[in-house]
């Protein structure tokens, strides 16, 4: 005999209870986690530099993680830690919070050339749901203005999104999706304009930010703690060997100045 519980007529209600809750809760989650996301970004600037007798420039360009909004300190930003390795480089940063890839290109006019273009972004056209030809267009467009402004170009979009704390299932499985079409379109663009795609996605078994989430998300589960940003920047010079390059610039400026 079946339990009176879940009878034919009562299991409807209960499926219907239990997904109310369960929006319920997610909704209270998201809630908390916009308002620290808020917070933080209120909280952030982005860390420009300019030292004396500066041999090397790097413009960034980009979203909230150029900004470095989740670090402790723009100086645990990426920015940060290349002015950390760097200090005689002068480093311009235009990134903005909430920044997509269409607005990026506006970040990048002028008519001043850099040494190098590091560019930061992706995020919020995959959490606002950027279309796929639009977003094609929009990286095209930002690898092809960050060409015109210097001989390196490095483009590094945020890892695989859908693991971030910030969102449940099955939100989570549409955000890693996109993800995974955002990085797909940047290596395309990369690759068509002679720019060096830096690739942070990982499924959740392998992601870092994943196995762990405390360690390396700041507390709006969305963007890089300072441990985090030090595994993009551990990226930056693993994948694209940023540091080397900027150091191969700066050394054949300072000889050519002698």
């Amino acid at each position: 005999m079946a339990s009176r519980f879940f009878s034919a007529r009562r299991l409807p209600l209960a499926l219907w209870t239990v997904a109310a809750l369960a929006v319920a809760a997610t909704a209270g989650h998201a809630a908390w986690r916009i308002k620290q996301s808020v917070a933080l970004a209120r909280q952030s600037e982005p860390l420009q530099s300019a030292p004396a007798g500066a041999t090397a420039s790097l413009l960034i360009a980009g979203d909230s993680t150029g900004v470095g909004t989740g670090a402790s300190s723009a100086a645990s930003s990426v920015a940060g830690l290349i002015a950390r390795d760097h200090p005689a480089l002068r480093i311009v940063n235009r990134a903005q919070d909430g920044a997509r890839f269409a607005d990026i290109p506006r970040q990048l006019e002028g008519d001043e050339r850099f040494d190098a273009v590091l560019v930061l972004g992706g995020g919020n056209d995959v959490i606002r749901m950027t279309g796929q030809e639009t977003l094609a267009q929009d990286i095209a467009r930002v690898a092809q203005r960050a060409a015109a402004r210097a001989p390196l170009v490095v483009i590094l979009p945020p890892g695989n999104v859908g693991n971030a704390p910030f969102f449940m299932a099955p939100l989570s499985w549409l955000m890693a999706k996109r993800s995974r079409t955002l990085h797909r379109l940047v290596g395309q663009a990369a690759a068509n304009h002679g720019a060096i795609y830096v690739n942070l996605y990982k499924d959740r078994a392998d992601d870092p930010f994943a196995q762990r989430p405390d360690e390396l998300n700041a507390r709006d589960g969305l963007h890089p703690s300072d441990a985090g940003y030090r595994l993009w920047y551990d990226a930056l010079n693993t994948q694209a060997a940023l540091a080397s390059r900027l150091k191969a610039v700066q050394a054949l400026k300072e000889f050519k100045a002698h």
